[in-house]
């Protein structure tokens, strides 16, 4: 922030709060936890320029999203505003909002044309509609405010490189996921089994980032001063890993070399995501099948992905492509009225690790 061009457009308290909606007490608490720092003329006016329009866009955005304006003033406080990925959270919570209307329509229609035909709506008619239009509840709101946070710009830091003998390693999640650290010639690397290696930097002597990605990585010691954990942060989400056996780590790393190299399916492939469509159609995945990361984003996004299915119609053949070079099999899906591509990975413990899928044009 205050950063000044000669010609920039200045407001007082009362065009700003005019022209943005919010009131001046507002305008004074935000001041006061020192997110905004307006100019001031002789006579102590204060003046509000571009960077503190675009502050308070920042902090609105991340009070829509439910923050209170303590945890607000811990995330930017000392930190540049960053309009780009204002914009970005923005653009989803709006995004996110018209989603939930769209189908809160669809079921006050549903419910308005069975009412015409003379059939009572039913108590799970009426529970429907409660869920799908109570507009007052956020669902992305925890999602949302860490994806934020990860892709804020980090400064990287140095640090005594004997650390990182204490991070080296492999690392596993609950859901089977492992990950590998390395360093070499005072550097630092990261990667989940199956990928290549990337460098991560530090900005604390326990949190790193990578540059080339919005990921973070923080290791955790325990009591004893001993690494026991660490936390892989991306996309809004925050996997813990404990300390593994790197044997086994990498032995498992070999062993989807060779499937890739192969490409062989995973054993009873086609079943499984047989299974899993019928279940996303349904609005019923299994979420006890998946790892956490892949559960919370059906869990949000089960509704859109109905929709998706039902104009796609019935499932008629499903085929099997090959495995992509990340490890995941990929199988074209022939339904009624469209052709979607599917890929998704287990992890060791059979747990669907990655889920994704495309329209084929």
């Amino acid at each position: 922030m205050n950063r000044h061009c000669p010609d920039e457009a200045l407001l007082t308290a009362k065009e700003c709060a005019d022209r943005t909606g919010l009131s001046i007490r507002a305008l004074r608490l935000y001041e006061k936890h020192g997110l905004i720092s307006p100019r001031r003329t002789s006579k102590r006016w204060r003046l509000y320029g571009n960077d503190d329009i675009a502050r308070l866009n920042e902090i609105l955005a991340l009070k829509s999203i439910g923050l209170s304006l303590r945890s607000i003033s811990g995330l930017l406080c000392d930190q540049p505003t960053d309009l780009a990925q204002t914009l970005i959270l923005q653009r989803d919570a709006l995004m996110d909002t018209k989603h939930r209307a769209e189908r809160g329509l669809t079921v006050v229609e549903a419910l308005q044309d069975k009412m015409r035909l003379g059939t009572p709506a039913t108590i799970d008619d009426l529970m429907t509609l409660m869920r799908e239009t109570n507009m007052a509840e956020p669902s992305r709101d925890n999602v949302a405010w860490r994806r934020y946070e990860q892709m804020r710009p980090r400064t990287e830091i140095a640090v005594d490189p004997a650390l990182y003998d204490d991070y080296a390693g492999a690392y596993e999640t609950d859901d089977g996921t492992f990950s590998i650290v390395s360093h070499r010639d005072g550097r630092i690397f990261y990667r989940i089994v199956g990928g290549a290696d990337n460098e991560i930097f530090p900005e604390t002597e326990a949190k790193f980032f990578m540059k080339v990605l919005p990921v973070q990585i923080t290791f955790e010691r325990d009591e004893s001063q001993k690494v026991k954990y660490l936390k892989h942060h991306q996309s809004g989400f925050v996997d813990q890993a404990l300390r593994a056996d790197l044997k086994q780590a990498l032995q498992i790393e070999k062993e989807d070399q060779h499937r890739i190299n192969e490409q062989k399916p995973i054993p009873g492939g086609a079943t499984l995501l047989c299974r899993v469509i019928e279940e996303l159609s349904k609005r019923e995945p299994d979420l006890s099948k998946m790892a956490p990361a892949v559960a919370e984003l059906l869990e949000e996004q089960k509704g859109s992905i109905q929709v998706q299915l039902e104009e796609a119609g019935k499932l008629k053949q499903l085929s099997f492509k090959g495995v992509s070079q990340n490890g995941s099999d990929v199988y074209d899906a022939v339904f009624e009225n469209s052709k979607i591509e599917w890929n998704f990975a287990l992890t060791h413990r059979g747990l669907m690790s990655y889920l994704y899928f495309r329209p084929i044009l």
